[in-house]
């Protein structure tokens, strides 16, 4: 692993584990920082080929992932997904990825229970102390995995509920700073709801809304001041699904989603008043910081990210997708578009999904030329 690499991964954990503060320029940035961000990273290739929109899109083996409550409506008894995100592929590097899985099962004809996991992979790390001396190489590492129930409440909407255990193993031990960092966990849980709108032709409109990472803040050290907050986040989706004749239809998503976590304070220079805002900042407790992250001080229209995808279907064995994903300037700019494909077998699908390059240095997404690869298989009728 090259050092400017080195310099990267050490930054992301620090970010994971610090409070961002804005940055002094003209156009500053000021992201709302969480812990465990490898949360909000789009697991899965069909959802990353429609710009990260899939809230409230048809419901496959990948639904955990975005809206649990979806399964109550999918086509099969039994779906399995498994997906392998490359990281910082674009450096070159090959030990940094997100693999993930997921699986449901309909119970009966109203109810269905679930899982799922993420492991999320950062490489190896050498960290050297201000003199260029080697201190320890280490693998950080995190990962969570969850357990669900879903039930169907009308033959047109279903609601469902998740239960999630978090563990964040970045740091442990003293590496020589004096600090003895241990692996955080946390307990979190989602809860959403999906409406299936769709008429016997395979036209309407679905919607769907999911609370998602609500849960405990999670610490690097034995210090109970020093936590972090999850990426707990609310999210709204929508699908309209036009059949344009017996083996063609269009598939038009979007989602708007925003984290449930205060707006970092902004650094004044006055040290006082820095560590007074720090302090309350980090004191309060999860539940307030949900209440709080709409009422911050900060304009709400910026802390929404957008996701907008489409997808072609013939004869529900090919597919052609498209996406774009928009985060405001100040939140950090990410802004891109994304392009994949799939197609079906009796039991088993398969999807790609690609990220087209956008944005420069720190604007740059970690998936920029990147191939993002998915199977799901079907199981019972």
């Amino acid at each position: 692993m090259n050092i400017y690499f080195k310099k990267i991964v050490f930054l992301l954990i620090v970010l994971t584990t610090s409070i961002e503060v804005t940055v002094a320029q003209a156009d500053s940035i000021n992201i709302i920082a969480t812990a465990v961000p490898f949360l909000r990273i789009s697991p899965d290739a069909r959802a990353g080929g429609m710009g990260d929109a899939a809230i409230a899109t048809s419901p496959e083996a990948n639904a955990p992932f975005w809206n649990l409550s979806k399964i109550a409506f999918a086509k099969k008894k039994t779906g399995i997904a498994v997906n392998y995100t490359p990281w910082l592929r674009d450096l070159g590097l090959t030990d940094v990825y997100l693999a993930s899985m997921a699986g449901y099962h309909q119970l009966d004809e109203s109810s269905a229970i679930s899982s799922s996991l993420r492991f999320f992979s950062l490489g190896n790390i050498q960290l050297t102390d201000f003199s260029g001396n080697v201190l320890n190489t280490i693998r950080p590492s995190e990962f969570s995995i969850d357990a669900g129930y879903t039930r169907l409440l009308t033959n047109k909407m279903s609601i469902a509920v998740a239960l999630r255990y978090i563990n964040s193993r970045l740091v442990v031990g003293d590496v020589g700073t004096g600090v003895v960092y241990r692996a955080g966990n946390a307990m979190a849980g989602d809860v959403s709801l999906y409406y299936n709108g769709l008429n016997k032709d395979g036209g309407g409109l679905n919607w769907g809304v999911v609370l998602s990472n609500l849960g405990t803040k999670i610490g690097y050290t034995n210090d109970a001041r020093n936590k972090d907050y999850l990426p707990a986040n609310l999210g709204v989706g929508f699908s309209y699904h036009i059949p344009i004749n017996e083996g063609n239809k269009i598939t038009f998503a979007a989602d708007i989603n925003k984290l449930l976590v205060p707006v970092t304070p902004t650094v004044t220079g006055n040290y006082s008043t820095d560590s007074a805002n720090l302090a309350s900042y980090r004191s309060s407790s999860v539940l307030s910081s949900w209440f709080k992250s709409f009422n911050d001080g900060s304009n709400q229209l910026n802390d929404l990210q957008v996701s907008l995808g489409s997808e072609y279907s013939y004869d529900e064995k090919f597919f052609l997708r498209a996406g774009y994903f928009y985060e405001n300037k100040s939140r950090g700019n990410r802004r891109y578009f994304s392009a994949g494909a799939g197609f079906n077998l009796d039991f088993m699908s398969v999807n790609i999904s690609y990220l087209i390059p956008s944005g420069a240095g720190v604007n740059r997404n970690p998936l920029s030329n990147t191939l993002r690869l998915g199977v799901i298989f079907n199981l019972g009728e």
